[in-house]
């Protein structure tokens, strides 16, 4: 599947600041690179301290890192109405975002100290693409948030590589689908996030995985017993 078929992007009303494919693209991976470092600067703060909340702010800052030099409304919620191409979720008005984006927050502060790691890391993956508060990023932004939330809840920054965020930008479509399965559940007035957890699971086992093969670790051939 091509990387166009393979993606869902915001679309709202705003005049582009780099035209140039090849610049943008480039500022975007540039922005990539500065958004992931600062989520495992917080990251490490908050496990040094050993204490967090989630807040509006750190979101604002993350997709302000995503977006800086690309959208006038890096670091702010969206001012209108957002199109998410090849999905049939409509996001909520504008005017909604805020309470809605706090209401995300509460829920998991409020839900930090008896929900698991996994649970927390799925349900922002879920909620903020849901609400889609801004007008671009929406998808990288939630993606740094819960690998965020996953390692402070566990303490600790998982090893390995690829990363989570990475092996969905390299097959988004279970992620899609993980994402359309919450919104059904929604609709009918239930949170259920069994496929954003199941998925969540697997990739960090893969993750982990990645670690283990690195560091010199080998997987055992079950049918003949040695290592491959």
């Amino acid at each position: 599947m091509s990387d166009g078929n393979n993606r869902r992007d915001s679309h709202a009303l705003e005049p582009e600041i780099v035209n140039d494919p090849i610049a943008k693209a480039e500022r975007e991976t540039l922005n990539g690179f500065r958004q992931y470092d600062y989520g495992i600067q917080v990251t490490l703060t908050a496990l040094e301290r050993g204490a967090f909340k989630l807040r509006m702010s750190l979101i604002l800052a993350l997709q302000r890192e995503a977006l800086n030099g690309l959208s006038l409304y890096a670091g702010n919620f969206r001012p209108g109405g957002v199109e998410i191409k090849q999905s049939s979720h409509t996001p909520p008005d504008a005017h909604l975002v805020p309470p809605l984006v706090e209401e995300m927050c509460d829920y998991v502060n409020e839900n930090w100290d008896t929900a698991t790691s996994i649970h927390l890391a799925a349900y922002v993956m879920w909620r903020l693409n849901w609400i889609h508060p801004f007008a671009d990023g929406n998808g990288r932004t939630s993606r740094i948030l819960s690998y965020i939330l996953l390692s402070i809840h566990s303490k600790g920054i998982p090893p390995g590589t690829p990363t989570i965020s990475d092996l969905i930008v390299d097959n988004r479509m279970p992620y899609f689908e993980a994402l359309d399965a919450a919104d059904d559940a929604w609709k009918e007035g239930r949170v259920d996030l069994s496929k954003m957890e199941d998925l969540l699971e697997n990739l960090l086992a893969k993750q982990l995985m990645g670690y283990f093969q690195q560091a010199g670790g080998k997987i055992e051939d079950q049918n003949h017993g040695s290592g491959f």
